[in-house]
């Protein structure tokens, strides 16, 4: 078993590299099953089914924005708390983080279920597939719980140097995932409830197997004379002021996106359907980014506290480099394969429109690939610094800017004019971050290891 690392000595490039792999490989198998959904439902359900969970996609996206705002407070306050060796404090944080996380998710799972059916017309569902879609967002906020807390453990096991346990947890996930998938669709017939209630078991076992996971993993971390404080507001204050702001920007995405699909749900259901293929493909590549991006954060985060700035420009540089490669093959995978791609979510009787308005997204989207994963590794400085402020304008720009022009450019261009509206608000995004990355402000309050050792004891 893997035990937690000091990404604070080595070679800043290859430690950040050989940390980060595994976090790239995790999102391939993460997007993996939600790509499952998709397309099983699609392929064994028809058209309607790919749209209803399409349209529902947004809002379990806010849920999501909640989980991953909550990995990334946790994963930072630790990552510090870690490379200061303030190890009292770890202990207390690993705890505070558990029990917060789980009263929240709790809330939010009940709160979905009962505002399911008005969340779903806030998006204004199409009638055909609305009682699907509203099925697959009850189940699947039934379970919210499991999968916030599940990301909770992953950043945890992350800013601990550890981002092998979260690949080991997503491929059984994943691929358990997949099965139940094939199980409750195509042999049992379960239909679009079959596929939220496949994710929703898939992500309970695994939230179980992360906690005992966590649990041993902790042994291998000192522990203080004495008793350990479960929960302290001094942790749950600290959590909060980086979780609050990425819930913010997370959710603002979300709140966008729920714009968006009101666009898009506007030219019927085929082009919902080819929309809701598309944006899984477009995900699955950001996400890759992103996470990329979290790597950086826990590096930042041990490598600051540990007073290595060098090292953080050093991480940035290799990074960069993975990141733009992996970027120009998948644009040139979505521009030469797309085709084939979109059809793994469709089925024979699929609509010529639907596949058409798949492919125009991608065309229009891919290319700026290279250029989106330049502001996920400079958020994910500015994230692992604590510098909220400048992450939070550079993605409210990015997204305000994408809303705007897309209500704009539809009345002139149809659907079309919404995917052009990608591009440039993520220029305009890119541009801000890379420029407060490169002004430093990441490293403007840096602490002396002594100082970080006092703040945290």
């Amino acid at each position: 078993m893997a035990t937690p690392k000091d990404l604070t000595q080595g070679s800043a490039g290859r430690v950040l590299i050989r940390f980060t792999m595994p976090l790239f490989l995790s999102v391939f198998f993460q997007q993996l099953y939600n790509i499952a959904d998709s397309a099983i439902a699609g392929t064994y359900i028809g058209e309607d089914a790919l749209a209803a969970i399409g349209a529902s996609y947004p809002i379990t996206m806010l849920f999501m924005a909640i989980a991953i705002g909550s990995q990334i407070g946790c994963g930072v306050v630790l990552a510090r708390l870690y490379g200061a060796k303030a190890y009292p404090r770890v202990h207390s944080c690993i705890s505070t983080a558990l029990i917060s996380g789980l009263i929240l998710s709790v809330f939010l799972s009940v709160l979905g279920v009962i505002a399911a059916e008005p969340l779903m017309r806030l998006v204004s569902t199409p009638q055909n597939i609305f009682t699907d879609g509203t099925i697959y967002l009850k189940i699947y906020t039934a379970g919210f719980v499991f999968v916030h807390l599940y990301n909770v453990i992953t950043g945890l096991f992350s800013s601990l140097g550890d981002s092998k346990t979260p690949l080991y947890l997503l491929i059984f996930s994943s691929l358990g995932n997949i099965a139940l998938d094939f199980l409750f669709v195509p042999v049992l017939g379960k239909g679009v409830a079959g596929c939220a209630a496949a994710t929703l078991i898939a992500q309970g076992a695994a939230c179980i197997l992360a906690l005992i996971m966590l649990r041993r993993r902790l042994r291998a971390i000192p522990k203080p004379m004495g008793t350990i404080s479960r929960f302290t507001w001094r942790d749950f204050r600290d959590i909060a002021a980086i979780a609050i702001p990425s819930i913010l920007q997370q959710s603002f995405i979300s709140i966008g996106n729920l714009v968006i699909q009101r666009y898009v749900s506007a030219f019927g259901s085929s082009v919902i359907a080819g929309y809701s293929a598309a944006i899984k493909l477009n995900t699955f590549v950001v996400s890759c980014f992103t996470n990329m991006g979290s790597g950086i954060s826990s590096f930042t985060g041990q490598n600051l506290s540990a007073a290595k700035p060098e090292r953080v420009r050093e991480g940035f540089r290799a990074d960069v480099i993975l990141a733009c490669g992996t970027g120009l093959v998948f644009t040139a995978l979505y521009l030469l394969c797309g085709t084939s791609l979109l059809r793994l979510f469709m089925n024979a009787d699929s609509s010529r429109l639907a596949l058409d308005t798949g492919m125009t997204f991608l065309r229009i989207v891919s290319p700026f690939y290279a250029i989106i994963c330049i502001k996920t590794i400079s958020d994910g400085i500015l994230r692992g610094s604590g510098s909220m402020q400048y992450f939070m304008i550079a993605t409210f720009a990015d997204l305000i800017l994408r809303v705007f022009l897309a209500s704009i450019l539809r009345k002139s261009f149809d659907a079309t004019g919404i995917w052009l509206a990608w591009p440039v608000s993520w220029m305009l995004g890119t541009a801000l971050s890379y420029a407060f990355y490169r002004a430093n402000v990441w490293c403007r309050h840096l602490k002396t290891p002594q100082e970080m050792t006092e703040e945290a004891g």
